[in-house]
């Protein structure tokens, strides 16, 4: 990057120490198949820092409140959960935003929860796991839930969860799974007329959409024998939703997304901290070297703007005032990270065109 993007990181985790209690009284250590990550505002600010992110919407990742049997109790921990969030953001207000955690499957706490975090504690949308505990988004008993969120015009991060059946050992949830999971939610939100009843409701579908772009017209193609609706009409409610790029701004991933997402439906996102540094840096550097600039404007910041507009006007801040060593050390990462993800991409050998054998 030549100059600062002012990216607006719509996928961004925060793993509050009350958070991290809450899943160890439980035995939960792991995510998806990855170790809690570590976790602090500062850190944060530092990976912002380093792939120029102005702004990170922060999100609690699988497995949510779910993991709670008692539904009183996931709705306690939800209110926790979202103060922490909005405090965090009132203390940091140029770089963090958030969206709020609803305590699934319980429509009518989800839907006073969201009330409360849209309403009252100035959330900037609300997160939703695909599935929790087998149900799926898009299923029965949801709609005291979805005429809120409609009421409001949220915008609902769609982030996926562990599948409700056992893990195929040697393949950790989040490599494979998560992708099926986001699809399904995506599926079922669509077959089940959730984004045509309540067209107000934005959903921001993780990780590219899972498998959703790639599969678009199979999946249409399956949901018109399924409905009876017209192919054309089912592709365009799955162009309706918004997309992610984290953990998939890469050569293969990013022009089949780019090539189905409406125009403007394309978001930045890192998936820190559970995705490490290095892979935000990759994936970054793929989105940065793989798109023309006004598309790499739009998808940095200009598309979150017109679903945040607190943000559209928001004056950058101030740059860090860092010492050298610190600004080398930053320069040195950025280029090693450039460097090496030219080197890995099919069909070149150390940087160069491979010969024909």
């Amino acid at each position: 990057m030549t100059s600062t993007p002012r990216r607006i990181d719509v996928h961004q985790h925060v793993v509050p120490p009350l958070y991290r209690e809450a899943l160890a009284g439980q035995g939960i250590t792991e995510a998806g198949g990855r170790a809690l990550p570590d976790w602090s505002p500062s850190a944060a600010l530092e990976l912002m820092d380093l792939l120029g992110t102005e702004t990170a919407i922060l999100s609690i990742s699988t497995p949510g409140t779910g993991f709670l049997a008692d539904p009183g109790e996931a709705a306690g921990l939800a209110r926790r959960l979202n103060d922490f969030s909005a405090a965090l953001s009132a203390e940091h207000p140029a770089r963090f935003g958030w969206f709020a955690t609803l305590p699934l499957p319980d429509a009518a706490a989800s839907a006073r929860e969201a009330e409360r975090a849209l309403a009252g504690l100035g959330a900037d949308g609300v997160t939703l796991l695909a599935n929790t505990g087998g149900d799926y988004l898009g299923g029965a008993g949801q709609d005291a839930l979805w005429r809120v969120l409609d009421e409001h015009g949220a915008v609902v991060f769609v982030h996926p969860a562990e599948l409700p059946g056992p893990a195929v050992d040697g393949i950790p949830p989040f490599a494979a799974d998560f992708l099926l999971d986001t699809t399904r939610a995506a599926y079922l939100l669509v077959r089940n007329g959730v984004v045509r009843r309540y067209p107000r409701i934005r959903f921001v579908l993780s990780h590219a959409g899972g498998f959703v772009p790639y599969a678009s017209h199979r999946i249409a193609v399956a949901l018109a024998a399924d409905t009876g609706r017209s192919p054309l009409d089912l592709l365009e409610d799955l162009r309706g939703f918004y997309f992610d790029t984290a953990l998939s701004s890469s050569p293969a991933a990013l022009p089949t997304l780019l090539a189905f997402a409406r125009p403007g439906h394309v978001l930045f996102g890192s998936d820190w901290p559970f995705a490490p540094t290095a892979a935000g840096q990759y994936f970054a550097n793929g989105l940065d070297s793989g798109v023309d600039p006004a598309t790499l404007a739009a998808v940095d910041r200009g598309n979150a703007e017109a679903l945040f507009p607190r943000l559209a006007d928001a004056p950058a801040p101030a740059p860090a005032r860092r010492p050298l060593p610190a600004r080398l050390r930053q320069a040195a990462r950025r280029a090693g990270a450039r460097a090496f993800f030219r080197l890995v991409q099919p069909g070149t050998d150390r940087g160069g065109p491979r010969e024909a054998g």
